[in-house]
């Protein structure tokens, strides 16, 4: 299947702005793109492009005073198969576990492992370790947290997110992350586009966040918020927590004036 997909983010800014982005579909799905997913910036300025230790392509700017758009439109090619189910998927002791996967057991910005270690245990103790386990912290989180746009806040953590029992897709994401850390498995933060293809509409279209997490020697996608088996994630970035991805760091004042995101299977 093909899919477009793109945004449109503006921004006003009272003086001139450095910025850090994070907004370009994942190195590894570049060779899927059947266009350039290029960024556009009205007005034109320079920007220069570098890949984190996550692996991300990050973007660098300075924002001029006055308004900026940030834009890009492009089509990949997907697969459209569901995200993979492997229920045998086994749990790795952690002396056993690969170096690169020991810093997702870790507590970050917004996953504080410490707080809620004890809680996590005394919900999870019985489940099977595995796949079963992660399943488990997502139906739990899924039915602990009420979705809504207007519930949205950039400084919620795991932690409020558990105590609110509200918030938005990166909030689900966070109380698993965080869940899934203190269990001893290794769980890394995403974000991208997740269009509503093969699902009814699901209402305003925005940036998605779920979760990958190490098992049997690989990495698998798990989706706390819509809890089931979802086609055609486009990944934009990885990392700890909704630090390591923002979409856009900005390093003086600015406002949001706008946001778009488009992510629509292409007929036929």
């Amino acid at each position: 299947m093909r899919i477009r997909a793109g945004y449109q983010i503006v921004y006003d800014c009272p003086q001139p702005t450095p910025m850090l982005l994070m907004v370009s579909p994942h190195p590894s799905r570049v060779p899927d793109l059947e266009t350039s997913s290029y960024i556009h910036l009205d007005p034109l300025v320079p920007l220069r492009q570098y890949n984190d230790s996550f692996g991300n392509l990050c973007t660098r700017i300075t924002a001029p005073a006055g308004r900026l758009t940030i834009s890009t439109d492009f089509v990949v090619r997907d697969p459209g198969t569901c995200d993979r189910i492997v229920p045998d998927a086994v749990q790795h002791p952690v002396e056993e576990l690969p170096d690169e996967a020991v810093v997702f057991l870790l507590g970050s910005r917004y996953c504080e492992t410490d707080r809620l270690s004890e809680t996590a245990w005394s919900l999870f103790a019985n489940t099977p370790p595995g796949w079963a386990r992660v399943q488990a912290v997502c139906d739990w989180v899924n039915n602990h947290i009420t979705f809504g746009y207007e519930h949205a806040s950039s400084q919620r953590t795991a932690w409020g997110a558990y105590m609110e029992r509200r918030g938005v897709c990166r909030d689900f994401a966070h109380l698993a992350v965080t869940f899934c850390r203190c269990l001893n498995i290794p769980t890394r933060y995403c974000t991208g586009w997740l269009g509503d293809i093969g699902v009814p509409p699901g209402g305003p279209m925005d940036f998605a966040a779920w979760f990958e997490v190490y098992l049997g020697g690989e990495w698998h996608t798990f989706d706390a918020r819509n809890n089931q088996p979802r086609i055609g994630r486009i990944l934009m970035g990885r990392g700890r927590d909704a630090t390591d991805v923002a979409i856009a760091t900005t390093f003086g004042p600015c406002t949001l004036a706008d946001f778009q995101v488009v992510t629509d299977e292409i007929p036929g």
